[in-house]
């Protein structure tokens, strides 16, 4: 499909696409996916949206939750991001993961114009290369599911730029305002269209951090993000319990709602 056709969009998955960290001035998040729709927007009068993520879901909860919504939609275009809130688990059964996406496209596919999966990004160090070999299986996947139903894939896994750690929260999970900007920049790009600019430029050099300042950045990120992380993990609860879709309905995207687009830089 011709990508100024496009008149519905729907996004699925957890809180890459939910838009966190991306916050807005009444809490609420923004994000890459609003960000595109609004661009999509731009195009096409009467233009649909609809952002079924949730943060903290897993593949199968996507898969069961917002697949079979999406699917009845049709929608035009349709992106599906999910399982590495699977991938980062102390224990993760990569096959289970594998069957839950292909579950997913294959409903997905042949009900919309054009399904958009991704290679999502990591923040560089530590955490990246330990679980780099299951993010790798898990990708290898994605390329082949794509290959096999026709979807387009976005790779930001080999991203120069957006693995910097510049471009991630506090929380090192999510995305800044402006590596948000970037992701909606490579699938608009991924989509056929014109570059606005180069969404993987690195940043520029800059100093490291005094020693102090990165152990004060540690003790910070281990009190308010990696604790009540481990605490919900041992509770089984989720950041996502009890939480419904921002935009749960296929609907007009009017000027009030569409997200202004975030200023340039780290």
């Amino acid at each position: 499909m011709d990508s100024a056709e496009y008149r519905s969009y729907v996004a699925l998955g957890d809180s890459f696409t939910e838009g966190m960290s991306d916050a807005l001035p009444d809490g609420t998040y923004r994000g890459w996916a609003d960000l595109l729709a609004r661009r999509l927007a731009e195009r096409r009068a009467g233009f649909r949206y609809a952002n079924l993520a949730v943060r903290g879901k897993l593949i199968d909860q996507i898969a069961a939750d917002q697949v079979p919504v999406a699917a009845a939609m049709g929608a035009d275009l349709v992106t599906l991001v999910g399982g590495l809130n699977d991938v980062l688990r102390p224990r993760c059964d990569l096959d289970a993961v594998c069957d839950a996406l292909e579950r997913s496209v294959a409903a997905l596919a042949p009900s919309c114009g054009r399904l958009v999966l991704m290679r999502t990004p990591g923040r560089r160090g530590p955490v990246l290369e330990r679980y780099r070999p299951r993010m790798e299986r898990l990708f290898s996947f994605v390329d082949e599911l794509a290959e096999r139903h026709g979807a387009l894939v976005i790779d930001l896994f080999e991203s120069r730029a957006i693995g910097d750690p510049r471009m991630w929260a506090d929380d090192r999970l999510h995305l800044t305002p402006e590596g948000h900007r970037r992701v909606a920049e490579a699938v608009w790009q991924g989509l056929g269209h014109p570059p606005t600019f180069d969404w993987d430029e690195p940043l520029p050099v800059s100093s490291p951090a005094r020693w102090a300042a990165r152990r004060g950045a540690d003790l910070r990120f281990a009190r308010e993000h990696l604790l009540p992380w481990i605490g919900r993990r041992l509770t089984g609860r989720s950041s996502g319990d009890g939480r419904a879709p921002k935009r749960p309905d296929l609907l007009p995207l009017t000027w009030e709602d569409q997200p202004t687009e975030p200023a340039s830089g780290p």
